[in-house]
């Protein structure tokens, strides 16, 4: 076997019975599922370690279950220093001839390719193999950022491709591999920690904040401050920090600016602007836009960041304090967004409502409030969604421990049922 071949064989299947593929994440798996068997080019995308390899494992042991032979599957994963010759799309063909010269696969061939974006020039191997139809490869590839993915997606392979936006553990998943029941005492502790895979695995709070800075830094440096050439290391993790600590606000770039401007730092509003872009190209942010609902439009200006994962605030930055409704609410969102719910923070009357979530026909009216324990904050709550005056499911998400009955048919959902309503 070719001396490249051998050294990457560990991370492939041929010839094994067994393959760690890691905690089952079949809300994905099955979305990929129903997408294989055609030229379609796959495409996960999501900040490293929240499982983006593990899936496509999981996907290509699938495949093997329903009869492709290991050997028709050819696994690469930039990550590791065994795949380091693969500098550029010439030495990714080279070894992909050097594969199917060794195995002659045939029928259908499937390639794995997990941070592809470490690959220079990748777009134009993956667009001419995949539309060779003197063959039957498919390709399933991952990336940790969106700009550099969707722009290379859209320069060749148009309407050829198809995304996967990969989050951390959704409370369910987290259930599933800790062993706990769905239960707001559950919901609580995931609240407290976060849905990064390895945190699990993790013992004691020190090690997973050591983890989850080792991540942070690791996507600062790897995704951001190499790729972009970022002169002002500091003010970039510090925008980060400050994103984190306001999220679920009502912010701008103009804020940001003038925030650090009030400190002295010496910046631009340009470079705040595009570092905070940076930020959410490697997933580490979320941009939620306003809409205007009577008016049918998004709205210019003030918009909502999330962060991907509650890890950062709980074992990074706890000091700067803010309440569980907040944190619920970034929940909330990234429970829409792994639904496959397009998501908006919504704006009536000068009210504002936490989400308008959008998925084919489907459209939700949803508010996030850590109690309704107070008249005031169920009339706040409620009020919000008793002004829209569409038909379309309007839901208010709460950790109490009773269910109030609908009202004016806005839905009362505790957080840890979510899930299934979505």
């Amino acid at each position: 076997m070719d001396e490249k071949l051998s050294s990457v064989a560990k991370y492939n299947f041929w010839g094994k019975e067994d393959f760690n593929v890691g905690f089952p994440r079949t809300g994905y798996t099955e979305k990929i599922r129903d997408f294989t068997g055609n030229r379609l080019i796959k495409v996960l995308v999501g900040q490293r370690r929240t499982g983006k390899s593990y899936i496509l494992r999981q996907v290509a042991k699938n495949l093997i279950n329903s009869g492709i032979k290991p050997e028709n599957i050819l696994f690469i994963n930039k990550e590791f220093i065994e795949y380091d010759f693969l500098s550029d799309y010439n030495t990714l063909h080279d070894f992909i001839k050097s594969y199917l010269a060794e195995f002659k696969p045939k029928g259908r061939v499937c390639f794995f390719i997990d941070e592809i974006q470490n690959i220079d020039g990748w777009e134009r191997l993956v667009n001419s193999y995949s539309q060779d139809y003197t063959a039957e490869y498919e390709f399933f590839i991952s990336g940790s950022n969106s700009k550099m993915i969707s722009a290379e997606l859209a320069t060749l392979l148009t309407g050829r491709y198809i995304t996967f936006p990969i989050f951390p553990f959704s409370f369910n998943e987290y259930c599933g591999i800790t062993g706990s029941e769905i239960s707001k005492t559950a919901y609580t502790e995931y609240m407290q920690s976060g849905g990064l895979p390895e945190l699990f695995v993790l013992p004691g709070a020190e090690t997973k904040r050591n983890y989850v800075s080792a991540i942070k830094d690791t996507v600062l440096l790897r995704d951001i401050i190499q790729r972009q050439n970022i002169r002002e290391p500091g003010l970039l993790e510090d925008i980060f920090v400050y994103l984190v600590n306001n999220a679920s606000n009502l912010i701008s770039v103009s804020n940001i600016f003038n925030y650090f401007k009030g400190l002295g730092r010496k910046t631009s509003y340009d470079i705040v602007a595009n570092y905070t872009a940076y930020l959410q190209d490697a997933f580490l942010v979320h941009r939620c836009e306003r809409y205007d609902i009577r008016g049918k439009q998004t709205i210019a200006g003030n918009v909502k960041f999330y962060t991907n994962d509650l890890a950062y605030k709980n074992y990074l930055y706890p000091g700067f304090g803010y309440g569980f409704g907040y944190m619920l609410e970034n929940l909330v969102y990234l429970e829409l967004r792994r639904a496959g719910y397009e998501v908006y923070t919504g704006s009536i009357r000068n009210r504002e409502v936490d989400f308008i979530a959008r998925k084919a026909d489907r459209l939700l009216y949803l508010q996030s409030a850590y109690l309704l324990t107070e008249p005031e904050t169920i009339a706040r709550e409620f009020g919000a969604l008793e002004e829209i005056d569409d038909n379309f499911e309007k839901i208010v998400v709460t950790l109490d421990d009773l269910v109030m009955p609908s009202y004016k048919g806005i839905k009362h959902v505790q957080a840890w049922k979510l899930g299934e309503l979505l």
